[in-house]
Formats: C-alpha cells, structure tokens, sequence
C-alpha cells in the first residue's frame, strides 16, 4: 500500500469506511491502482496523499524494530484460502467425454506493505 487516505473524505469513497475503519483514524491506506480506479469515477485527487518509498530501505520492520514508538515498515498477509474460479470437469468410464461435475476452488494471496508512524500501529507483526 503506497497512497494515504484523507479519513474525512473517505464517504465519499465508501459509506462503510468510517465505521470500519473507526480506529484507524490517522492511518488509512490503499493501493495505486486503486486511487487510479477511483480517480476514473471522479473522486477528488486531493483525498490522497503518496506514500513516501525511499524511507523503506532505511526503516526496520516493526516485527524487528526495538522502539515500540518508533517508524518502522508493517506487512500484512491476507490469504483468501477459498474462492470458486472455474468449472470442475470430470471422466467417466460411462461417458465418452467429460462432463460438468462441480466447481474447482482457488486460492489468492495478497502482501501489503506501508509505513506506520508507531510500531503499535502493527500489531499483527511482533518480534519475529
């Protein structure tokens, strides 16, 4: 995640975000590609704010950060362990070809990686 969220403005991007963000009042991101999705739907640039990358290099991860105060780099993982994406063929011994039997399951991964203020914002990655 490369791009801030103005978290006044964020209605405008979803009725949800106030209340599922609530706690994260001073620390909402998003990806570019999404800002490039909601810039096409006409939501006001001003709302987003570029991340700083170089400092990346230069911070520690919060999983290895000693400062529980300090910057550091936060990761999360989500792993969508289930989803359908495609019909499941089989064979049979009784029909010559194959047929619809089901629906094949997939699995997606994401990795997202921003910049926190406090080593407290990332609590999902302590000492590791």
């Amino acid at each position: 995640m490369d791009m801030a969220v103005n978290f006044s403005q964020g209605a405008l991007l979803s009725p949800h975000l106030h209340n599922v963000c609530a706690e994260a009042t001073d620390a909402i991101y998003t990806r570019q590609e999404d800002v490039r999705f909601w810039l096409e739907q006409g939501v006001d640039s001003s709302m987003f704010k570029a991340l700083p990358t170089d400092t990346e290099q230069a911070l520690p991860r919060c999983g290895q950060a000693g400062d529980r105060g300090a910057p550091c780099v936060c990761r999360y993982g989500l792993s969508l362990a289930w989803y359908p994406c495609m019909l499941k063929y089989c064979h049979s011994r009784d029909r010559p070809a194959p047929y619809k039997c089901g629906i094949r399951s997939c699995q997606k991964s994401y990795s997202f990686t921003f910049l926190v203020p406090r080593r407290q914002l990332c609590p999902w990655e302590e000492d590791s």
